[in-house]
């Protein structure tokens, strides 16, 4: 009885610290998730047999900062999804304590923009630990490989949240870089935008 306690108090200590981990970091394999997407319907990485990678962004109805970078998100699907790079877009928020986060007021948000990307809800909050988003919005470019889908690029879209004197276009050099067969130039960025409201657990 003794030694299943402690195997049980191991096992409850590994998923803790997995969940409360620091997130990934460039090169770690990031894990699949199945998340539901407005339409209803629950979305994974698998679902894109012919990607070749994925652009996942955290981000979400209420924040000033997501919302200004919103056409650059659809312009991001717009721009990579034919090419191999989809926009996965996920709000973390719990709506309880942000009520226009909830999943009703994002299936209006994507049907009035007309999103052509799914746009998912992390219920649990359990794949925003595992990525390690902090704020919204917040990007993991990921490669796919035989060993999994790596992480190449974290942090930020470009370098301007205003979006009206953009130097460095984060995400489209590190996608432009994977597409033509190299390593991003630049890996990780500082993330900037509001702090992401998880649920407890």
């Amino acid at each position: 009885m003794k030694r299943l306690f402690v195997l049980l108090l191991i096992a409850a200590s590994s998923i803790a610290a997995k969940v409360a981990g620091p997130g990934y970091k460039v090169g770690d394999i990031a894990t699949d998730f199945k998340l539901k997407n407005v339409d209803g319907k629950t979305v994974s990485l698998t679902d894109y047999p012919a990607a070749k990678g994925y652009i996942v962004i955290f981000t979400c109805n209420h924040c000033p900062y997501a919302r200004a970078y919103e056409s650059r998100i659809m312009a991001l699907d717009k721009m990579y999804a034919s090419k191999g790079y989809p926009v996965i877009a996920i709000s973390p928020n719990d709506p309880a304590a942000i009520p226009e986060d909830s999943p009703e007021n994002m299936k209006k948000r994507a049907t009035e923009k007309k999103y052509s990307f799914p746009y998912l809800f992390d219920d649990t909050g359990l794949t925003t630990r595992t990525y390690g988003a902090k704020a919204t919005p917040h990007v993991y470019v990921l490669k796919k490989t035989a060993k999994g889908n790596v992480v190449q690029y974290i942090g930020a879209i470009d370098d301007d949240t205003e979006g009206t004197n953009i130097k460095n276009k984060y995400v489209e050099n590190a996608v432009n870089a994977l597409l033509s067969g190299k390593n991003p130039t630049i890996t990780s960025t500082k993330a900037i935008g509001c702090s992401i409201k998880l649920k407890a657990i």
